[in-house]
């Protein structure tokens, strides 16, 4: 056996290193890639080591002649087809999305939307393939993706940092909540988060006055945090919203109903069962009711029918969820 393994070890090293040989030359063939600090700043200095680093921008994308990547359209000025760089380029860009959009768009807006909604503005003769960079397996935080707003625009545009942080637009701040909501939910995607809600929670919970009422108003919910919202749907008996106790009731003929007391009179109560059946029960029938503060109305096996995915992408649609400011 000895033996066998001697032959064997070789092998396979040669193997491995034949792998991470390929690997180096794939990064070359893109551009390569380059160290960068742990720590960056928001800037263009920042932005442009996250770019051919971390962000792995490089892989599918050139600037001008520096690199050599055709996946994604090229950053810089470089030939008939890219005349101008991508600040400049932006300006266009915010023209047209204004158009489409009814919203004045800036040049920050548009460079902000390409990475927060990648598949809002796909350029001619470009497939939708941009991967989200917020979400694994690169996970770029807010800071580090202003970094590379900031690069992209010090390319041939006007460099605005007030726009780019500290006082960005409106637009720009809905998306920055979208990668920040996205980011604390471990890079989930809030668009499909929506889908999974209207799926899964619609019927039962309300959001901006459309919805059940048999749970909470999860209008607001973002509010509560996000363990608040994870625990409410892994374990929805532990963050028990208050007007929403489970209530058992059992008849007099030993019938037992579970369910939301959503109706209580001097002569009777409702209990509002999971599936949105309203049960009325005269108090005169009823033997004993209590709350049973070990189950929710809610089902509780709600994470095993989602995927990790699902997950992910729920959380990150419910802690974008805000009352709207009075007028």
């Amino acid at each position: 056996m000895n033996v066998t393994v001697a032959r064997v070890f070789p092998f396979l090293l040669v193997v491995l290193g034949t792998f991470l040989w390929i690997g180096y030359a794939i990064t070359d063939l893109t551009g390569g890639g380059r160290k960068s600090s742990a720590a960056v700043d928001i800037s263009p200095e920042g932005g442009e080591a996250i770019y051919w680093g971390k962000g792995r921008c490089f892989t599918c994308h050139s600037v001008g002649g520096e690199g050599s990547a055709v996946r994604g359209p090229n950053h810089g000025q470089f030939g008939e087809k890219f005349p101008l760089s991508m600040g400049a380029r932006a300006e266009e860009r915010a023209k047209e999305r204004s158009e489409k959009e009814g919203a004045a768009f800036t040049a920050v807006d548009y460079v902000v939307e390409s990475m927060a909604s990648p598949g809002a503005y796909v350029v001619n003769g470009y497939k939708n393939e941009m991967a989200v960079v917020y979400a694994p397996p690169i996970s770029l935080n807010l800071t580090e993706i202003k970094a590379v707003v900031a690069y992209l625009m010090s390319l041939g545009g006007d460099l605005d940092m007030e726009a780019i942080d500290s006082g960005p637009s409106e637009i720009t701040q809905k998306f920055y909540a979208k990668i920040s909501a996205a980011a604390a939910a471990g890079g989930g995607d809030p668009g499909l988060g929506a889908v999974v809600y209207e799926d899964n929670c619609s019927e039962c919970h309300t959001l901006n006055s459309e919805g059940g009422e048999v749970g909470p108003d999860l209008t607001d919910i973002s509010a509560k945090g996000l363990k608040f919202i994870s625990t409410a749907i892994l374990e929805p008996a532990k963050s028990m919203t208050k007007g929403f106790e489970t209530y058992v009731v059992v008849d007099k003929e030993g019938r037992q109903t579970v369910g939301l007391k959503s109706r209580d009179e001097a002569g009777e109560v409702d209990i509002t069962k999971a599936n949105g059946d309203v049960v009325t029960i005269a108090k005169a029938d009823i033997k004993e009711i209590k709350i049973d503060d070990t189950k929710s109305v809610m089902p509780d096996d709600l994470s095993e029918a989602m995927t990790v995915k699902d997950y992910q992408d729920i959380l990150s649609f419910l802690m974008l969820q805000k009352s709207k400011p009075k007028q």
